[in-house]
């Protein structure tokens, strides 16, 4: 049984492949979409314990999405993605759970979303 349902949204294929490929060992259920539209309409389609968002995509950005499925979720766990730690201060940005910059090492977006579903 999965340890949970994600969706990773990022405009990169080598992101969502990694992370994808990364969460799944972990043992969650996991999908990608590869902007905030796609992202928004796998949410009508399916039921997410956590969302993935990358910050600077094309059309709608992680912050507008996370934004979207705040108001439209609220039980949902949110973790913005990003390699701009800047946005870490952007009033925006609390629209979210976590935030964590994009690193080679994945041990602090493991255990960001391991916390977050076990709340």
């Amino acid at each position: 049984m999965p340890k949970g349902r994600i969706l990773i949204v990022d405009d990169e294929e080598n992101i969502r492949l990694l992370l994808s490929e990364e969460l799944a060992d972990e043992g969650y259920e996991v999908e990608t979409a590869a902007n905030g539209d796609e992202c928004l309409e796998k949410f009508d389609k399916k039921k997410f314990d956590l969302v993935v968002l990358d910050i600077e995509m094309p059309g709608k950005n992680g912050i507008e999405v996370a934004g979207q499925l705040r108001k439209d979720r609220p039980g949902l766990k949110i973790v913005l993605l990003t390699a701009y730690s800047h946005y870490k201060y952007d009033l925006a940005s609390w629209a979210a759970d976590a935030y964590v910059v994009k690193s080679a090492d994945l041990t602090e977006l493991k255990h960001t979303i391991e916390e977050l579903l076990k709340l």
